[in-house]
């Protein structure tokens, strides 16, 4: 991690920890997630296409290791996705996450006493089993991401703190215009905002920034959405 760093020139960042952790365990993807217990978390960091779309999938969704292992404070491993147990445990995160190329995700809470910032996830694009000492590994990288996450400001790109605010504060925005839009709760406004991101296959960030823009809003069934930039499209003169 100290070397990622320097060849940085920077402090080391969570996007070194997860970096680092591919490259001493048998996995092939890490990202790591920051979580809240009263509201939607959020992906910090993703060394590929693969683990960010699993990330994504877990916010998304609301179940997988991610979420079981913030809520239980515990690690969760799943060495095989595809088993029967782990697809009744997460029946549609394991299907998604397979097609999406990840059959083995370990999930570790990041943990300092009562503070739980996030997690660490870790993806293997076959079924694999970590043993005692990578086990072992996989929770020193957990607790220096903790340290990271607590000690340092992070972006999305480089691993630094300084986006976090605007990304979390957009999706909370979004889910309260859609309370009110739809005159709901806050709590089934994000539920239905997480229900539209899957059921378009879009990420809940981008949703929620078209949302706040206004180039999106929700119509009397949760499955019909208006484009409002068609909308005055259609209703503008013909100029003929």
């Amino acid at each position: 991690m100290a070397e990622q760093a320097a060849r940085r020139g920077a402090r080391i960042a969570v996007a070194d920890v997860c970096t680092a952790a591919v490259a001493a365990l048998p996995i092939d993807g890490a990202g790591v997630s920051a979580m809240y217990k009263a509201a939607a978390g959020h992906p910090l960091y993703s060394t590929g296409p693969l683990s960010e779309r699993v990330e994504e999938l877990q916010i998304t969704l609301g179940e997988g290791p991610c979420v079981d292992a913030f809520t239980l404070g515990s690690a969760v491993l799943a060495p095989d996705l595809r088993a029967a147990g782990e697809r009744l445990r997460w029946p549609v995160f394991a299907v998604e996450a397979v097609t999406a190329g990840a059959v083995a995700v370990f999930a570790f809470p990041l943990r300092i006493g009562a503070i739980s910032p996030g997690v660490l996830d870790l993806y293997s694009d076959v079924p694999v089993e970590l043993d005692p000492a990578e086990l072992a590994d996989a929770k020193v990288f957990a607790d220096t991401a903790t340290l990271v996450l607590l000690g340092a400001r992070i972006d999305r790109a480089d691993g630094s703190l300084e986006n976090l605010g605007g990304y979390r504060a957009e999706i909370d925005q979004a889910t309260g215009m859609l309370a009110v839009q739809l005159g709901v709760r806050i709590e089934e406004a994000f539920v239905r905002l997480r229900a539209y991101a899957y059921a378009h296959e879009r990420r809940l960030a981008e949703v929620a920034a078209d949302l706040v823009a206004r180039r999106l809003r929700f119509g009397p069934d949760e499955h019909e959405d208006v484009d409002e930039d068609k909308d005055e499209d259609r209703s503008a003169p013909d100029d003929a």
